[in-house]
């Protein structure tokens, strides 16, 4: 039986009077009681199998496949393939109960296995127009394709024309058509050219880069590109169900199109709901359109359904199993670090503010020195030479966090060890160790219970933004800053923001509310109030 002080048991009263700070504590608790135990809410591992008259429990002991299936394997069986074989399926004896979210935290979920609907959707994008022009020596048109939007003639009246008394032809364009046609080395060129019946309208004119041959090119083909922008033009989507019935529609100029044109496309879609299909090139009111056929599909990440409540992150893992071994990760180590980092921080505050004088001189200096060694750099140095682990950072981060807690020690044993008490007991002779931990030591724990939680809800976030910036914990381990990291590069995905950044906020802020009530009970003033 505990005799319990009772300054402490007026202490603990008062703080049971807290509302916020104890109801705050107790669901902080219950939350990490809950990760504790995540394997049997969250995970693809059955609690129970029964299978052919023998009852087994693959949550606290190894099966291999060759248990089921009798294949041979020794390995991890995949016990949601073997329930789906006729082996369980057929025999209503053999079954599998699985934990209330069926999802383990490094399991990716099979594509297959979320609901799509069957749809397909084309996209219209507009393309500029181009044409190519093949010239002899003396300019003229020898050969032509596409060309109808640049040339008022057609093809065959083309043949035989100089290029230069339809649009004007560059300097530079000139003469790089010369150096080609002298057998030599060219790079690329591109040029701007004006229609001479219209300056107002501009094309492009472009060479690729040319290699000497072994004889020299009796002509050379031209490349014209239309010159407008293309983002003023209509452009958008249009969107068919398993139907064939029309779901999405934001291209403005569907209805404009003959019913021809549209019995077309609408052809085009349904092959493009049965098979991958090239994009076909249209024209729309003298504007040629690349339409491309998508058929929907599973992408991760995937937006919250229903099983997903949270939806699934980029390698397709559910985010709800993420949070809920993340919760337990963040917890565990923000606990060990905290109470590494008070223990490192409390034994050396109390060796310098025990013994003082050149002890004490001595400590200092190490400190100031140790604090101004870089963190971050220390860390991604014994990353790369060990690899990252949680027990790696656990004693790094611990090793530069005990500073501050220690001056506080130091302070306490600086007041203390000149009070009567500790007088006293040296005086009888008592040796230091006695002094330290039986009269000193219980009279200097206030620093220690007070800043506990905000130390530990700083350990949390540094935990969550060191993940968050790849130096934190390995992959594949389950951490909130990780899931923020794919945010960063996933902005659509809000799923993937929100409840990360959810779940780390009302930690914290529990964590802070606990910090407080806590304070608040060893203020020996609690009712001052400042005006």
């Amino acid at each position: 039986m505990i005799d319990w002080n009772p300054v402490t048991i007026k202490r603990w009263r008062r703080f049971r009077q807290l509302r916020r700070a104890w109801w705050s504590l107790w669901i902080l608790t219950s939350l990490y009681l809950i990760s504790l135990v995540a394997e049997v809410i969250c995970n693809n591992t059955p609690l129970l199998v029964r299978f052919d008259g023998h009852y087994y429990i693959p949550l606290v002991r190894f099966y291999p496949e060759d248990t089921f299936l009798q294949n041979g394997r020794q390995t991890r069986p995949d016990y949601k393939q073997i329930q789906s074989q006729p082996l369980f399926k057929d025999h209503p004896g053999n079954f599998m109960i699985f934990p209330l979210i069926p999802y383990g935290p490094y399991e990716n979920v099979p594509t297959a296995s979320i609901p799509l609907p069957e749809a397909v959707t084309l996209a219209f994008r507009p393309e500029p127009h181009v044409a190519s022009v093949t010239l002899s020596p003396e300019l003229t048109i020898t050969r032509s394709a596409n060309t109808a939007f640049f040339f008022e003639s057609s093809t065959e009246a083309l043949r035989g024309q100089a290029f230069t008394n339809i649009w004007s032809l560059p300097t530079a364009i000139k003469e790089a058509i010369t150096i080609r046609l002298q057998n030599q080395a060219a790079p690329a060129i591109s040029a701007t050219t004006v229609r001479l019946a219209n300056p107002s309208v501009e094309s492009e004119l472009s060479l690729p880069e040319f290699t000497p041959r072994e004889t020299a090119p009796a002509t050379i083909r031209l490349t014209l590109r239309e010159k407008s922008d293309r983002s003023t033009l209509p452009h958008g989507t249009m969107g068919w169900n398993d139907q064939m019935e029309l779901s999405v529609s934001s291209f403005s100029e569907w209805t404009a199109l003959s019913p021809e044109t549209q019995s077309e496309l609408t052809a085009f879609a349904a092959a493009g709901l049965s098979n991958a299909v090239p994009p076909c090139i249209i024209d729309i009111k003298g504007t040629s359109y690349t339409i491309t056929a998508t058929k929907s599909e599973v992408r991760w990440p995937y937006p919250p359904i229903k099983g997903h409540w949270m939806g699934i992150d980029s390698s397709g893992r559910d985010v709800l199993a993420r949070i809920l071994y993340g919760l337990r990760t963040s917890l565990t180590f923000g606990f060990l670090l905290v109470i590494l980092a008070m223990f490192l921080g409390t034994a050396l505050g109390a060796i310098q503010g025990y013994f003082g004088n050149h002890v004490d001189m001595l400590g200092q200096r190490f400190t100031e020195i140790w604090s101004a060694l870089p963190f971050l750099y220390v860390m991604i140095l014994l990353g790369a030479v060990y690899g990252r682990g949680f027990m790696l950072l656990l004693i790094c981060y611990a090793i530069f966090n005990w500073i501050g807690i220690s001056y506080y020690i130091r302070a306490e044993f600086l007041r203390l060890r000149h009070l009567p008490f500790v007088e006293a007991a040296r005086s009888l002779g008592l040796p230091h160790r006695t002094i330290i931990f039986r009269h000193i030591l219980p009279n200097s724990l206030t620093p220690l219970i007070t800043f506990f939680p905000f130390n530990l809800v700083g350990a949390i976030g540094s935990l969550a933004a060191l993940d968050y910036l790849g130096f934190g914990l390995p992959p594949p381990t389950p951490s909130w800053g990780e899931l923020l990291q794919q945010a960063q590069q996933f902005r659509w995905a809000w799923w993937l923001i929100l409840y990360p950044a959810l779940a780390l906020f009302i930690v914290m802020l529990l964590g802070v509310f606990v910090g407080e009530g806590i304070r608040n009970v060893y203020d020996p003033r609690p009712k001052t109030k400042f005006e």
